[in-house]
């Protein structure tokens, strides 16, 4: 999974960025301070691993990763050439989802690019730029398609589907606003638009709001706007975040205690992520390592099989399947299979959050 973090100048996205992958990007008071798109990978905390781990005496332990992608600050103009335009504009497009870093916290000391602090401008102001680029992208691919369609009717319903997102797109609106069909989108899918991409706001609040914002004027139109979106928000202070960087995890627990915190504001946008992209993960465990897949909610067995390997989906015969917590409570796999809890599920069988799996496959 790919996620691009993107805002004006001198939110905290650089501080988040470094805070949450302790990749040790450059950040500073100034705009444009990140120029090419710093990348960070990061670990998806899951204590179910290491639980299973234990279990089967795994010699190691692979969670699932997330890409962080910084994108250089955003400003009015950007699809136009604008600060650093459409050199990090093009980087977005390669991302799953966009985390946008909105700063809903004032500090003199910290000069904000359009001189106040307002949140819903600054989210409408990245919105219009990712959209104005969809635009002019759009508007010669329709005048490309418009000459090849009248030779070719196959892209008659190509053209047609562009035709109605450039219409949207015209009126300022994001092409998520469309209510398309399944067969629209997959059509839609290949141009990869910015103002598809599904969004999570993430309000950066100081360190005395981060427990309790329901007073921070700032984030609550954050959210307000949000649910009209569709979108979800995470509560974040960048700057406690940089104060867990490079702590052990029983440091890191005792200082999220003295703030008030269940969890690092890395773990709840993670949550946020698979929540609004539909993922969950399979689990596989055994001597050489216990493994997490990540897939999105409704995939089938056979197309789990083949996130892991290409050969085991084309020979796939079976998964012997077991929910995580059914063998923990046993504390083996056999004895898992002497209560009958391990079941034999065919190819079409919907994997479930949880499941710990064995693929029988023959090639």
């Amino acid at each position: 999974m790919k996620l691009g973090i993107v805002g004006l100048p001198n939110v905290g996205k650089s501080t988040l960025f470094n805070s949450i992958t302790e990749a040790g990007a450059e950040s500073a008071n100034y705009p444009f301070c990140t120029i090419d798109p710093n990348v960070g990978v990061v670990d998806v905390p899951d204590e179910r691993l290491t639980l299973l781990a234990k279990l089967s005496n795994s010699k190691k332990i692979v969670p699932a990763s997330i890409e962080f992608y910084d994108i250089a600050g955003l400003v009015k103009g950007a699809s136009k050439g604008e600060g650093l335009g459409n050199k990090f504009l093009s980087h977005i497009r390669e991302v799953d989802a966009i985390v946008e870093v909105v700063r809903c916290f004032e500090d003199e000391n910290i000069v904000h690019v359009d001189g106040s602090i307002d949140p819903i401008r600054d989210i409408e102001t990245i919105d219009l730029e990712l959209i104005f680029s969809d635009l002019e992208m759009l508007e010669k691919r329709v005048s490309a398609l418009e000459k090849k369609a009248k030779a070719e009717k196959e892209l008659r319903e190509e053209l047609e589907v562009m035709k109605k997102v450039l219409s949207v797109l015209e009126e300022g609106k994001s092409a998520r606003s469309l209510d398309l069909s399944d067969e629209e989108k997959t059509i839609l899918k290949s141009y990869n638009l910015l103002s598809t991409k599904p969004i999570i706001y993430c309000a950066n609040v100081n360190e005395d709001d981060v427990n309790d914002y329901s007073k921070n004027k700032y984030v609550q139109k954050v959210i307000e706007y949000a649910k009209d979106q569709g979108s979800e928000v995470v509560v974040i202070c960048a700057r406690i975040e940089e104060e867990l960087t490079g702590l052990d995890e029983e440091d890191k627990k005792e200082y999220l205690e003295t703030m008030g915190l269940k969890e690092s504001g890395l773990n709840r946008l993670i949550k946020s992520c698979y929540s609004l992209l539909g993922l969950m993960s399979f689990l596989t465990t055994g001597e050489m390592e216990t493994r997490a897949w990540t897939i999105k909610k409704g995939t089938t067995a056979v197309n789990a099989a083949g996130k892991i390997h290409s050969d085991i989906q084309r020979g796939f015969i079976r998964a012997e399947t077991i929910n995580y917590k059914d063998l923990l409570a046993e504390g083996s796999l056999v004895k898992a299979k002497e209560k009958g809890l391990v079941r034999l599920e065919g190819k079409d069988y919907i994997m479930q959050d949880g499941d710990v799996v064995l693929f029988r496959f023959n090639v």
